[in-house]
């Protein structure tokens, strides 16, 4: 019988990761697999088992998550060879919280029905990147059976997140992701314009906030980019790769001809990521803008 405490985590990149770090701090049974093993050696030193495959992984677990890129990987990882689902206990949950999309999180929720109606599907995309999920301040936008599943779920998201928003059935977390990363999105796009114009006129990055700082336009998500921006460092908090693929997700959820900026954003940035700054963090478009469309 699995243990109420026991987690399988699926996935070890950056917020994966720190998923599993977290959880072991608060001293859950943690599990993990991740495609290139050398990401779980600090999370098996401090505890952690490293499992061979995705059905190894998840054998004892109460709750599996997987926090994988996308649709493709999520159901490889779940429903191909070796896959975790047909291993996970009867009754275990499952907290899918990558950025899939809404149609894909739809395609995902009624494949693993079929295949198990047994297991409760939490839909729970996260609102945040490296840095607060390393110290367990991101927000969950989580959806599904919460009668069924909270006693299990609840736990795991007190640890893993600040702000933890139940939206409706499962898919609407998906649905609200799409939302929140077209607005982050375009937010960068406008601090990167915005820090390039002042640039034009004389003005530092730090002049910038000075004027901005305490008023109702100043947020420290604007100050975190413009640091970036200012120092030319951009270690990916969220990379521009998967920064491009969110837009695409949100165009495809949206109306393209009632979305025009988001149009324009996605083909700037995909231009960005051909010119190889697809690892870096999103703030990098303005490094983008700078060599290239001056």
């Amino acid at each position: 019988m699995s243990d109420s405490r026991s987690v399988a985590v699926l996935g070890l990149g950056a917020m994966g990761h720190a998923f599993a770090t977290n959880l072991l701090k608060a001293d859950f049974d943690v599990t993990v697999w991740n495609r290139s093993p050398h990401k779980a050696t600090g999370l098996v030193e401090n505890g952690a088992r490293l499992a061979v495959s995705p059905a190894d992984a998840v054998g004892l677990a109460k709750a599996v998550i997987t926090m994988l890129p996308d649709l493709a990987v999520t159901r490889e990882v779940l429903l191909g060879d070796g896959g975790a689902l047909a291993a996970m206990p009867a009754g275990a949950t499952l907290i899918q919280m990558g950025t899939l999309g809404a149609a894909e999180t739809d395609r995902l929720i009624a494949e693993v029905g079929e295949v198990r109606d047994d297991i409760v599907f939490i839909d729970a995309p996260v609102s945040g990147t490296k840095a607060p999920a390393e110290q367990g301040a991101i927000g969950i936008l989580a959806s599904g059976d919460r009668d069924r599943a909270g006693a299990v779920v609840d736990p795991i998201f007190d640890v893993l997140g600040k702000q933890i928003h139940w939206l409706g059935q499962a898919g609407q977390g998906a649905r609200m992701k799409v939302v929140v990363n077209a607005w982050l999105i375009s937010m960068m796009q406008g601090i990167a314009e915005t820090a390039h114009l002042a640039d034009s006129l004389g003005f530092a990055t730090d002049d910038l906030w000075q004027v901005l700082d305490g008023g109702p336009l100043a947020t420290p998500y604007m100050k975190l980019k413009l640091d970036m921006i200012a120092s030319g460092e951009f270690d990916p908090q969220m990379a521009m790769q998967w920064g491009l693929k969110d837009v695409g997700l949100a165009l495809e959820a949206g109306d393209d001809k009632a979305l025009p900026s988001l149009s324009q954003i996605r083909n700037l940035w995909f231009d960005a990521v051909n010119a190889g700054y697809g690892e870096k963090d999103i703030a990098a478009i303005h490094a983008y803008l700078e060599k290239y469309r001056r």
